[in-house]
């Protein structure tokens, strides 16, 4: 089994049943170790189905997908390893909509039915990032403080690979930061990486090693972050929203007043008649 990189894809291209247009067209993806990946598109671009099948949830039938080495369609894929390390992690938004959310069940419970006392450091420190009470009673939580506990829970298992998908998205501002440190913190400490579906870009400025723009099933633009990305500094001009020109080779200087922050780049992926290109 080789495992060089976090994530391999080749070739891969997706029809969900029954329909006639594949939902993704030949993914060629590479995501090293240490890493931290950002999908970014449209509603309908493909990001969920993308992690979905990264986490084996579909099946690939067509082209290869290898995560840590391990087709994830495979039982073999959802073993720990050595190390005491969950393989693949995914987390969604599903999971505050499931039956047993609603229940009179409280969060203490909930962690120590996935071995919270296993994991007892890792958990505390997780509580505190997100601020969650174990005394909580899951029907009486409101959408974001669901989240949370999700999030404790998902995490409570250290992960290889975490795809995120859309799952920040009910937290707040306070909350959503201190998750984004701790899992880059996660990335530079052990071994793992993590890709990220979001339509939430304020705080990622200094955050992702690649971004990648997802279009129509298919993958119209991949960065590298730290050689591809730039932000400079407009002052006098008034310009609070930040500008995008595009370069030679697709490679986008960002340039930003007031904000520290991707969104700039996103509306400009996503709204491509605002182009600038020199």
């Amino acid at each position: 089994m080789s495992a060089s990189l976090a994530v391999e894809v080749d070739n891969l291209t997706y029809t969900f049943p029954h329909n006639d247009k594949p939902s993704l067209y030949n993914i060629v993806l590479n995501i090293p170790w240490n890493s931290r990946t950002l999908l970014i598109g449209l509603n309908g671009a493909g990001k969920s189905t993308l992690l979905k099948l990264l986490s084996g949830k579909h099946l690939c039938l067509n082209g290869r997908i290898l995560v840590n080495g391990l087709d994830p369609f495979s039982p073999n894929s959802m073993h720990k390893d050595n190390e005491d390390v969950q393989i693949t992690t995914y987390l969604g938004t599903e999971w505050c909509h499931m039956s047993i959310i609603d229940r009179d069940i409280g969060v203490l419970e909930l962690l120590e039915s996935i071995g919270y006392h296993h994991y007892k450091e890792r958990g505390d420190n997780l509580i505190e990032i997100l601020e969650v009470d174990v005394n909580w009673r899951m029907h009486k939580l409101s959408d974001g403080q669901k989240r949370r506990v999700q999030l404790v829970m998902g995490l409570l298992k250290p992960f290889r690979v975490l795809l995120l998908d859309e799952v920040t998205v009910d937290l707040d501002v306070i909350a959503r930061s201190r998750l984004l440190t701790f899992l880059k913190t996660e990335t530079e400490v052990r071994k793992c990486s993590i890709i990220y579906a979001t339509h939430i870009f304020d705080g990622l400025a200094k955050w992702p090693d690649k971004i990648i723009h997802l279009k129509d099933g298919a993958i119209v633009s991949q960065l590298n972050y730290k050689a591809d990305v730039e932000f400079v500094n407009d002052v006098g001009t008034g310009n609070t929203n930040g500008k995008v020109t595009f370069h030679e080779h697709n490679k986008p200087s960002v340039t930003v007043t007031k904000v520290n922050s991707l969104h700039p780049l996103a509306v400009a992926w996503l709204k491509k008649e605002n182009y600038k290109v020199e």
